[in-house]
């Protein structure tokens, strides 16, 4: 009787067995039509099963796998930052090491060549194991079904599906079943080949979503994964089976992780991969003597980019808000976070690390005063933004809430772009008048009188039909130069001089001509020629009271360094997908904006305001005999600016202020320093000076003072204009404006008299 009783637990065990190899190899054939295999264990009895199971549509091609996406400065090789879902660089299997794909195969499946998809042997084993020893619970999975099971996690991810997620590594024998049959489709359609390498390229190798035998051997040892050896091959082998706690890169885990490594190099060794000699010499070494981390082959993101971090935000923007990247914003952050792209950008090492010196060197970053340095610099007739200068450290987490040093507000940029609402301009925007004077056919050496006093309603124009009210300008010192030409206007910055120039030519055509030239306000209506822009600022436009992000004034001085040709601001050069193709990017749109003649009349004149005596730009004289193009301004007491250009080698503009509330500079202490009254000469133009020395020598820029030959035909004119108020003026042209200080314009009945002071 108990020998029955044995006989028949026998036959039940074998029966399950059968029942449950059978499921595994032939389950979910349609029709119910399949072979049971005559002999257990025989590995090719599974080449004799076709089910007709479809792979669901899911995508094993390593290809698709998500990938890292990398973003290079202009030279193609300084890495800016990555972005990536999971941490992985995908590469074929001919640039894996022999060495590391056998010892995944000793590690994971050492029958992998000999069997279709599902190891019989090693599902007895784990059966016998699991059901019938009752040890510890053992998988079986062939390597073929561990990429299963992996695609499968990503897919389900992919598709933010958490039920999917679930059932894709739930501890079931119907998880097993599901992966089995598809590992014997797979192996109808992919090569061993094609399997290892997806494995390889797939699996994770450590903690914090690092993926891929390649981001491994650059993490672990900073080699290739072509270039990795026996022992360092062992090592990531073995930390499949367990990612956070085999990480060799965590002190604590290394003697679990020198274990494991040593049992794949017994497993390579009873393999006949490698030879006794090999195994003990690689067996003897410490494994923290082995390893060469490389910190950086983890991190993610802006926030680790360093002092490129304002421009690695401004890049990155460009490329979520750009349609060529994707049809949705969740597209185009998908394509970055896991396109595998290689993002090759406009950033120049050096303009960016100057422009970042030039910045905390005017005002530190923990200077009491709290004040914003901001620089942008661009090359012009390019587009391409070279760099961004800001006294501050980039920082997106929550801890930058607390810390007024810390942003992720780059304040150089519009506010789609990641920046703000843009700032004062002041006196640099004079010579966007002048470019307008010019376009309306008018000499830049015609005298004209001029008044204190203007009705806001003579500077109307076919797009603006101006204001009843009028409006008091004058110059910094009082009053107004009674009679005075355009270009000494600019020279002295004087303010009632761009009112007399606006009421001969009206609004419009120097919104024109500001549009024209790469001008375009930060926030709001962006277009400066629009009815609702002109009536926003009326007349005051004409001194810059309106608000710009810093690098579009580069930009506008980057149109007159480049014989004016405009074009539109851009971070990337070339994105290259995973397949290796180049991407469509945002185009410059480089055009001829404005004359020749009339951008070098314009260089012209701004280099009169440095070299002319009383000329309000002679601090921006730059080093070595360069001829130097650039003007100073101060909005109010509340913003501080300077740009100019070196002839197609670098434009830029300086920005200080308070960029969460505006305040006066008035009395303030800035970097130890104290005055009563600060102009754009004690602290914006150094720090411009600053930047474009620094740069220029560090590119060996040569000196080239042929730029700004003015065109005769805008410097004919002696004839002296009236200005049709028919009040007499006041003033003395001889008196310069003190660095680009103006006052804010003042009017009568209507207007409110409570204005501060334009500078």
């Amino acid at each position: 009787m108990p020998q029955m009783k044995n006989n028949l637990t026998v036959r039940r065990v074998i029966a399950l067995l059968l029942t449950y190899v059978t499921l595994c190899v032939a389950g979910g054939v349609v029709g119910g039509m399949f072979f049971i295999p005559g002999v257990l264990g025989l590995n090719g009895a599974a080449r004799t099963i076709a089910p007709s199971l479809k792979t669901e549509n899911i995508d094993f091609d390593v290809t698709s796998l998500p990938q890292k996406s990398t973003i290079y400065a202009s030279d193609g090789k300084t890495v800016i930052a990555s972005f990536y879902a999971q941490n992985r660089t995908v590469v074929p299997l001919r640039q894996v090491s022999q060495p590391m794909q056998q010892a995944v195969v000793a590690r994971e499946d050492r029958r992998f060549f000999e069997h279709a998809g599902v190891d019989m042997q090693g599902v007895l084993r784990a059966f016998v194991q699991t059901f019938i020893r009752h040890g510890d619970t053992q998988g079986g999975s062939s390597l073929t079904q561990q990429y299963v099971k992996n695609v499968l996690l990503i897919e389900a991810k992919e598709k933010n599906d958490p039920i999917a997620e679930y059932h894709a590594s739930e501890d079931t024998i119907a998880r097993k079943i599901r992966e089995m049959l598809i590992a014997v489709q797979m192996e109808k359609q992919y090569s061993k080949a094609e399997i290892l390498q997806g494995y390889l390229n797939i699996a994770q190798f450590g903690r914090n979503n690092l993926y891929g035998v390649q981001t491994a051997a650059k993490r672990y040892f900073n080699v290739s994964a072509a270039d990795l050896n026996i022992g360092q091959a062992a090592t990531i082998a073995a930390i499949t089976k367990n990612p956070a706690k085999y990480d060799p890169s965590v002190p604590e885990n290394q003697p679990e992780a020198q274990k494991q490594r040593n049992i794949v190099l017994d497993l390579m060794l009873q393999q006949h991969f490698i030879s006794q000699a090999d195994h003990d010499k690689f067996r003897a070494e410490p494994i923290a003597q082995t390893l060469n981390l490389q910190d950086n082959s983890t991190q993610i993101g802006c926030q680790v980019a360093g002092d490129a971090g304002f421009f690695c935000d401004y890049a990155t923007k460009q490329i979520l808000n750009s349609k060529e990247f994707g049809k949705t914003a969740q597209d185009r952050s998908k394509l970055l976070n896991e396109g595998g792209l290689n993002i090759y950008t406009t950033m120049d090492v050096h303009a960016n690390a100057d422009a970042m010196q030039a910045a905390r060197d005017t005002i530190p970053v923990d200077d009491p005063s709290g004040f914003e340095v901001t620089i942008a610099a661009i090359k012009p007739g390019t587009g391409e933004v070279l760099g961004f200068g800001i006294n501050r450290t980039y920082d997106p987490t929550d801890a930058a809430k607390n810390d007024p040093t810390r942003t992720a507000v780059n304040y150089a940029v519009d506010e789609k772009d990641g920046g703000g609402g843009g700032w004062g301009v002041g006196s640099t925007w004079k010579p966007i008048n002048l470019v307008a004077w010019m376009q309306s056919g008018k000499s830049i050496t015609q005298s004209l009188r001029l008044s204190s006093y203007y009705p806001v309603g003579s500077f109307a124009c076919a797009n603006y039909g101006g204001q009843p009210y009028g409006w008091n300008v004058h110059n910094s010192e009082g009053g107004t130069a009674s009679v005075e030409s355009p270009l000494q206007g600019l020279i002295r910055s004087h303010n009632t001089t761009q009112a007399g120039m606006a009421q001969q030519i009206g609004l419009c055509p120097i919104g024109e001509a500001a549009k024209a030239i790469g001008y375009h306000n930060a926030s709001g209506d962006p277009d400066p020629s629009t009815r609702a822009t002109l009536e926003r600022f009326n007349g005051s436009m004409t001194i810059g009271s309106v608000a710009a992000s810093p690098l579009t004034m580069a930009n506008v001085f980057g149109t007159l360094g480049a014989n004016g040709v405009e074009c539109t601001p851009i971070a990337l050069k070339k994105v290259v997908n995973k397949a290796g193709k180049s991407m469509k990017v945002p185009s410059a749109n480089c055009h001829q904006a404005i004359e020749p003649g009339i951008a070098q009349t314009v260089g012209y004149a701004l280099n009169q305001g440095v070299v002319q005596p009383g000329g309000e730009a002679a601090t921006t004289q730059l080093d070595g005999g360069r001829k130097t193009f650039a003007k100073t301004g101060t909005n109010e007491d509340t913003y501080m600016t300077t740009g100019g250009f070196s002839p197609n080698q670098v434009a830029s503009f300086v920005s200080v202020n308070n960029a969460e509330v505006p305040i006066s500079f008035n009395g303030k202490t800035i970097n130890h320093k104290s005055y009563g009254q600060w102009y754009g000469m004690y602290i914006a133009t150094p720090a411009w000076k600053d930047f474009m020395n620094r740069y220029l020598a560090d590119i060996q820029a040569p000196v080239d003072n042929n730029y700004g030959a003015p065109d005769p035909k805008y410097m004919g004119g002696a004839s002296t204009s009236t200005n049709n108020t028919g009040q007499s003026t006041t003033g003395n042209n001889t008196i310069p404006d003190r660095q680009g200080y103006e006052q804010q314009p003042q009017t009568q009945q209507q207007q409110p008299q409570t204005q501060q002071q334009q500078q």
